[in-house]
């Protein structure tokens, strides 16, 4: 990390192939959920006509599939810090990350209350990341079974069907929620710098990952304007 972020009033928070890799997801998810929607109700049966048919629009689902799994193996292979930082941070459970949900709804609705200082990432962006870790493996195996369905037996493919809608409807909602608190509301929305330009305001780092800022300062990783010129 530059030294004089801090400085220019900008924190460093993702690599660039973490970013890639958020988006291709993303893109994968949405091109999925749009061709999967047709096989969910038949109020969504134009979709076919977008992508040429039935036939056709199962061949596109299958290649948004194979898309959607790249995302985690280019971490794997290219970025494997940020890929085990992430599992890290969202798999680390603490006692005072209960507090803050009880405390999110006033959040939500007024503002700022006095939160406990968060760490890389907020317990509901560990909730949300979870849930799609979740909902990503259910997906995907579930989907393989329904892929080659001759290859299974018939009570797995009627569970796999089962699970596959659970965790589509599952990852939808994370997903909805998700776009709203990062793109739309006022309090969190200075997050989504983080996601496309790789950075963020010194100011969200203090008041919204207080803990994970003190921490670089502490490492030397930031260095304060006020200090610099000290």
């Amino acid at each position: 990390m530059n030294q004089n972020t801090a400085s220019k009033g900008k924190v460093k928070r993702f690599t660039k192939m973490f970013i890639y890799a958020h988006w291709i997801y993303a893109a994968a998810f949405f091109l999925l959920l749009l061709t999967g929607l047709p096989l969910f109700a038949n109020s969504f049966h134009w979709v076919y006509a977008v992508f040429g048919g039935p036939d056709m629009t199962q061949i596109f689902h299958r290649i948004f599939a194979v898309i959607f799994v790249i995302p985690p193996i280019m971490l794997l292979l290219f970025d494997r810090k940020s890929l085990f930082h992430w599992l890290k941070e969202v798999l680390t459970w603490k006692p005072k990350d209960i507090k803050f949900f009880f405390m999110f709804p006033k959040e939500f609705l007024v503002g700022n209350p006095d939160m406990p200082k968060q760490g890389f990432y907020n317990p509901g962006e560990k909730l949300n990341s979870c849930m799609q870790i979740v909902s990503f493996f259910a997906l995907v195996f579930s989907g393989l079974v329904l892929w080659f369905p001759e290859a299974f037996p018939v009570s797995v493919v009627q569970w796999s069907n089962l699970i596959h809608v659970v965790a589509f409807i599952m990852a939808t909602t994370v997903v909805i929620g998700h776009i709203f608190l990062s793109a739309f509301h006022p309090n969190s929305k200075p997050s989504m710098e983080g996601i496309t330009k790789g950075e963020i305001s010194v100011d969200y780092a203090k008041h919204h990952h207080g803990e994970w800022y003190d921490e670089l300062v502490e490492k030397g990783e930031v260095v304060e304007e006020d200090s610099k010129g000290a």
